[in-house]
């Protein structure tokens, strides 16, 4: 930490100007808050030994389904831009990240992972990264500034080979997605089961992400071959008992051309409303995140400081508990030797020393003791003697090696206190008024108050 005043302006950095939307500019202050690299979260947190990790900026939506389902032709339609090549020919082999930019550009492998490093894990698949790319343009349209479109491979059964494990690259993609959308198009390959494979094991774990929809239903022909298409490939998920659920749905779909209108019933805008739903998700469970790390972090820093103080407790328990051994170990001798010197001394000396009534009280004090020890063979005096002095050393021993535990400095503890305030009145705060902000979209200031 640098301190608190460089802690709060980061924490209430300036807008990025222009056309930024709100709920773009409070996923960036997020993450920003998280990554700040004096006062982010994620350095605080990894101070304390707590893992957290950072928002993204943009929500992931995977496409898949069979070759030729209009995955590619979506995106182009929906950010209007012709980026991805299209056609009936398979023509997206590998993955291909769209996103949103400065400037017009395309990455290849390792660029694209340099990008998204939380996609680096797919190094892992072999022969995945020299068919990864990143088609970044400058595109605004609807909501594609906070989107990241994942073009998949397109499915086929048979005897087509593909460079890797296509099915578990899918797979794995479908955990870091916010969204997946599974394109059927009414050409014969809707049923392929690669791809109803893949969508059944997707199902499993993500469910609530997947949605279905007939894509290119303009060219299906008439209603009743659309009504027949859309049946078989019901008929096919309902045989898969992880499928077969109760309000199942699957709108038709078809990018608009006004060279070839259609009467077919078009719910593309349903996708968009979809991505739409999943972007207010997800800055409300980006905003719910950031409160429960900043609980998690100020219980660490709490637990921390307490622990300190029930060290430093014990280390005084334990710094007592030696200085008695040791003055108790200094005290043994100190005494033999005491009594070795009054022995030594005549009572006319004693007498002048102390004086006749602290003589004779001495005497009456240490008389149970002479009588005691004389009353042992000078042999055995020896072996008390010798015992005495070895349970000295013991206690000396004993008080040199009482242990004690580790605290933190002045100076660690007051960093600790300040990362609490700041964790507590700044993050917090901004918290506050990001929610606000986000909610204000969608009600009237009097219900705010």
């Amino acid at each position: 930490m640098s301190g608190k005043v460089r802690s709060r302006s980061a924490a209430n950095a300036d807008s990025v100007p222009g056309s930024v939307s709100c709920d773009e500019r409070i996923l960036r202050d997020c993450h920003n808050m998280y990554t700040q690299p004096d006062s982010g979260l994620m350095t605080i947190a990894q101070s304390l030994g707590v893992t957290l990790l950072p928002p993204r900026k943009k929500i992931t939506v995977m496409l898949m389904g069979n070759h030729s389902a209009g995955k590619s032709s979506f995106i182009n339609w929906y950010i209007e831009e012709h980026i991805q090549r299209t056609g009936v020919a398979i023509e997206t082999q590998g993955f291909t990240f769209v996103t949103s930019g400065r400037k017009r550009e395309s990455l290849t492998g390792n660029a694209t992972l340099h990008l998204y490093p939380h996609f680096k894990p797919l190094q892992e698949f072999k022969g995945v990264s020299e068919y990864l790319g990143t088609e970044i343009c400058t595109s605004r349209q609807k909501r594609f500034s906070l989107v990241t479109f994942v073009d998949t491979p397109g499915l086929v059964d048979g005897d087509m080979k593909y460079p890797f494990d296509v099915d578990q690259a899918i797979l794995w993609l479908g955990d870091l997605s916010d969204l997946i959308l599974v394109f059927f198009d009414p050409m014969g390959q809707a049923l392929c089961k690669r791809t109803l494979n893949i969508v059944e094991m997707l199902n499993e774990k993500h469910g609530d992400r997947l949605r279905f929809y007939l894509s290119k239903a303009d060219e299906a022909g008439g209603e009743s071959d659309r009504q027949r298409v859309m049946m078989q490939i019901v008929q096919e998920l309902c045989k898969r008992p992880g499928l077969n659920k109760c309000g199942f749905d699957m709108p038709t779909i078809y990018v608009p051309n006004t060279n070839k209108p259609s009467r077919c019933v078009n719910q593309i805008e349903e996708v968009c409303r979809t991505i739409e739903k999943t972007i207010n998700q997800t800055v409300q469970n980006t905003l719910n995140s950031l409160e429960k790390d900043c609980e998690l972090i100020s219980e660490a820093i709490t637990d921390t400081l307490d622990n300190d103080r029930q060290c430093s407790v014990d280390n005084r328990r334990a710094r007592c508990k030696g200085c008695a051994l040791g003055l108790l170990g200094f005290t043994i001798p100190l005494l033999m030797l005491a009594a070795l010197v009054l022995g030594s001394l005549s009572k006319e000396m004693l007498d002048l020393v102390l004086g006749a009534d602290g003589t004779e009280a001495l005497s009456i004090y240490l008389a149970p003791v002479v009588r005691a020890f004389e009353s042992v063979s000078g042999e055995m005096q020896l072996y008390i003697c010798g015992g005495l002095v070895l349970l000295s050393f013991i206690l000396l021993i004993l008080s040199r090696f009482s242990r004690t535990k580790p605290t933190l400095s002045g100076k660690q503890k007051r960093q600790l206190q300040e990362k609490l305030e700041y964790v507590q009145e700044v993050v917090k705060s901004k918290k506050k008024e990001l929610y606000e902000e986000y909610l204000r979209q969608s009600v009237g200031d009097q219900d705010m108050n």
